[in-house]
């Protein structure tokens, strides 16, 4: 099972996860994006099949996944480009986003959790998965041999956060506040504390924490409240969509950007394999 979050030294930055849609930008810049996000020390990419209209997504995220969907982009065509991209990846995972009602609905749910495993991702999020299918999702993925991503937030009840955290055998994602990516707490990423403790009683597991964390600054307070790692999205699909509309180098622009905020810890390019 993948290592998302490897730590080297005691008291070393949280990990780094990002979010992008696949397909922006286009697969074949993307392609290159994500080697230099290997060579930056990035640990996690969690790359989305785009869907629209999302109830949980800004507008910054929202435009790209238009954007990606105006290029044709779907499951099957995320799935070649994680196959064509994953082995060339030292030490980035791929943590697979898929909405339910957009990309798998209408699949057969073995059949494609085994396409999933097959294209290489090293784990799965599935946006929006209905609660009544949270228990036969679990099962079907450990037999497939798919890691899951599950996710809850700060005000989540105690049963729900219980079980994200105990079924998490990829991280889980402690979503910061209700409320559309790209904001931020009212009370600040500090006081999930508390929240990162209690659920570090229900799994092994890393802790991502995501939502509104947007500087170096963010993430170090992520960092010192206990999480092992930090999601990015908005901000970094923000700098995506600027590099896009000003005709630049979206590739160096994104590593400019991934360099402002990378945590101050070791970096092990070298790891390899599962």
């Amino acid at each position: 099972m993948a290592d998302f979050f490897p730590r080297t030294t005691p008291g070393e930055g949280p990990g780094l996860a990002l979010f992008l849609n696949a397909g922006d930008p286009p697969l074949d810049v993307l392609a290159d994006l994500v080697l230099m996000l290997d060579e930056e020390g990035v640990d996690c990419l969690e790359l989305a099949v785009p869907f629209p209209d999302s109830v949980t997504d800004g507008p910054v995220i929202r435009r790209s996944a238009a954007r990606a969907l105006a290029l044709g982009v779907g499951l099957d065509e995320v799935l070649a480009f994680i196959a064509e991209v994953r082995p060339k990846l030292r030490r980035l995972r791929i943590a697979l986003l898929a909405d339910w009602s957009h990309s798998l609905k209408n699949r057969e749910p073995g059949k494609t959790l085994r396409a999933i495993a097959d294209s290489g991702a090293d784990g799965l999020l599935v946006h929006a998965l209905p609660p009544r299918l949270r228990t036969a999702h679990y099962t079907a993925a450990r037999a497939a041999g798919v890691p899951v991503v599950t996710t809850c937030y700060q005000q989540s009840n105690p049963g729900t956060m219980a079980e994200a955290a105990a079924e998490a055998t990829a991280y889980l994602y402690l979503v910061a506040h209700y409320g559309r990516s790209g904001t931020a707490p009212a009370a600040g990423h500090a006081a999930l504390a508390g929240t990162v403790t209690a659920l570090r009683a229900h799994t092994t597991s890393p802790i991502a924490i995501g939502f509104g964390v947007r500087t170096r600054q963010d993430v170090e307070t992520v960092g010192a409240c206990g999480a092992d790692a930090v999601i990015i999205g908005s901000a970094g699909v923000a700098r995506i969509e600027q590099s896009l509309d000003r005709g630049g180098d979206v590739v160096d622009g994104f590593r400019t950007f991934v360099r402002s905020v990378s945590p101050n810890r070791s970096i092990t390019p070298e790891r390899t394999g599962s």
